[in-house]
């Protein structure tokens, strides 16, 4: 089985904003996420944010209606299609490019912020995706990122459960390899020339090893997922970065 599978967000394209497929996840965790973020930021309006790896949209949507110039770019030509139509239908100007993280396609000191949210655990090329932010990025702009932990813990519940048993997540999307420790995150981020780095804790599924799995499954019937932002880095973590 191929495993970093990126064609499920080819084939998820079309699907993206409907409320009834697995994907529509995603949307629901940009409020505590953004929570996080709003530590960091007092006033959204009128900044300049792209959205590195952005699907579908919902990280831009989310902010575009906060007041912000929001651009995003994806691999995936097809959820760039899919953002843009769904952009335009709610009249959200949203500068959308099909890319790579590795070379993002916009000028030096562009942004008042990068957003990087589920991203960094696919990329063929971590270190060159940091030195792309870094380079985007206006001096002092903020690198606003959350990724997934390389540990025992995170095998077992991202891809054990979660993809093999579970299929809460389309089987082959995660490789436990291309997980990333916040350790090695921290080194890249200080080689790339950032400063005043702050990780935390997006916990998604419980405290420590009381793992609420039934929390995350119950959303199809709450559409609320109880996260917290705390000092539990084992799965899943959120942090920010200055230039």
């Amino acid at each position: 089985m191929k495993k970093n599978n990126l064609e499920f967000y080819d084939l998820y394209a079309d699907r993206w904003w409907n409320p009834k497929e697995k994907v529509y996840t995603l949307n629901h965790i940009n409020k505590p996420r953004f929570e996080f973020f709003d530590r960091y930021v007092s006033n959204w309006q009128g900044l300049k944010v792209l959205d590195v790896g952005c699907g579908g949209g919902f990280s831009c949507e989310f902010m575009a209606a906060r007041g912000v110039l929001v651009s995003g770019i994806d691999r995936s030509a097809k959820c760039i299609q899919a953002a843009q139509k769904h952009a335009e239908s709610n009249g959200f100007k949203i500068d959308y490019r099909q890319a790579v993280a590795e070379k993002i396609p916009y000028g030096n000191a562009t942004f008042d912020a990068v957003v990087c949210v589920d991203v960094l655990e696919h990329v063929e090329n971590v270190e060159q995706v940091i030195l792309e932010v870094y380079r985007v990025l206006k001096p002092n702009g903020l690198f606003l990122f959350d990724t997934i932990n390389r540990t025992f813990k995170s095998r077992l519940v991202m891809i054990w459960l979660l993809e093999n048993i579970l299929r809460q997540i389309d089987r082959g999307v995660h490789d436990w390899n291309n997980f990333i420790q916040p350790e090695e995150l921290t080194q890249w981020l200080h080689s790339a020339g950032f400063k005043n780095i702050d990780i935390k804790g997006f916990d998604i599924f419980g405290d420590g090893l009381k793992l609420k799995l039934f929390n995350y499954i119950n959303y199809w019937k709450t559409r609320h997922l109880p996260v917290k932002i705390n000092d539990d880095t084992s799965i899943n973590y959120i942090g920010k970065a200055v230039k």
